[in-house]
């Protein structure tokens, strides 16, 4: 059996999250390792909220960082089978680099916490969009996304599953290429209820200044292969690995591509540790082969370790 471990991004955060894993040594230990290099409790923003800060993207990435990495870690810890590929959605990415051992996780933590506020100060508020568009082949979005640029920005930046596209740019273009899929036969186009046009090129001031904050931080060979968004490829030198991660801020997410990646690898079946269950989700519309199984509490944790069980025949 190969097993895959496939991180979450932003929009699977919520209060409350990890409260079943709140009194595990490995969960206690990131939530304070975090906590010390932000410079507030982390844990008690996560606990608590208010629900507005924790979805301010500055706040939102360091939280999901550590929710992916303390339940792979909590997952290890109840013998859950190692990973044989990883990869990570979007800010997910980062998790799978700090849990394949080539990122140190206090690195991690202020990297992504900068990459969250580059973001948001790339694009001023209200300037930014990004929708949802289901329901039309991708090429037929990226044209859609073309014809309704004008002189603005608007393109296809998550391809998340067959007939699943997301879509960012300048405010007023996504809303003319929102109308303009709908006119095209799409099932649902739909504005998502962010402020920050991730992926597009309106993020390059962003990737810039993260590639230098990424050239200051050790990276490392990763133990265990990464499958990255940018070009669904995995990659072994850190400059490599650099300048993946600093493209990935305003190049589309290729998240199809990435799970049939590591299907060829072998993987049969994918574990999500962290909120949610978007990735198991996704990768049920991309691949009805493999199986894929949401790990975010105590039960779904011990249903996904009797999976991997079954199907290494033990």
């Amino acid at each position: 059996m190969g097993l895959a471990a496939v991180f979450p991004g932003q929009g699977s955060q919520s209060v409350g999250m990890l409260a079943e894993f709140r009194g595990r040594q490995e969960v206690a230990e990131c939530l304070g390792a975090a906590s010390e290099v932000l410079g507030y409790d982390l844990a008690a923003l996560i606990s608590d909220g208010p629900e507005e800060q924790l979805n301010q993207t500055e706040f939102t990435q360091p939280a999901m960082l550590v929710a992916g990495v303390a339940t792979w870690r909590a997952w290890l810890a109840e013998g859950g089978a190692a990973a044989t590929v990883m990869a990570g959605h979007s800010l997910g990415e980062y998790s799978a680099l700090v849990c394949a051992e080539a990122l140190d996780f206090a690195d991690a933590v202020s990297l992504v916490r900068l990459r969250g506020q580059l973001m948001q100060s790339a694009v001023p508020a209200g300037e930014g969009a990004m929708a949802a568009v289901l329901g039309l082949e991708d090429a037929v979005v990226i044209e859609v996304c073309a014809n309704a640029a004008g002189d603005d920005v608007v393109e296809a930046v998550n391809f998340n599953a067959p007939g699943q596209v997301v879509i960012a740019g300048s405010a007023e273009a996504v809303t003319r290429a929102v109308d303009a899929a709908r006119d095209a036969g799409a099932r649902k186009a739909l504005p998502l209820p962010v402020s920050v046009p991730s992926h597009c090129r309106l993020m390059i001031p962003a990737a810039e200044a993260l590639e230098e904050a990424l050239a200051a931080v050790e990276i490392r060979p990763p133990a265990i292969p990464v499958v990255h968004n940018v070009d669904a490829d995995t990659h072994n030198e850190p400059e490599s690995i650099r300048a993946a991660l600093a493209a990935q801020v305003h190049r589309p997410v290729r998240w199809v591509d990435c799970v049939r990646n590591m299907a060829r690898r072998g993987a049969t079946l994918f574990i999500e540790p962290g909120p949610g269950k978007v990735l198991s989700g996704l990768g049920r519309r991309i691949d009805r082969e493999r199986v894929f199984a949401p790990v975010f509490d105590a039960a779904s944790l011990e249903k996904a370790r009797e999976q991997a069980l079954a199907a290494a025949g033990g």
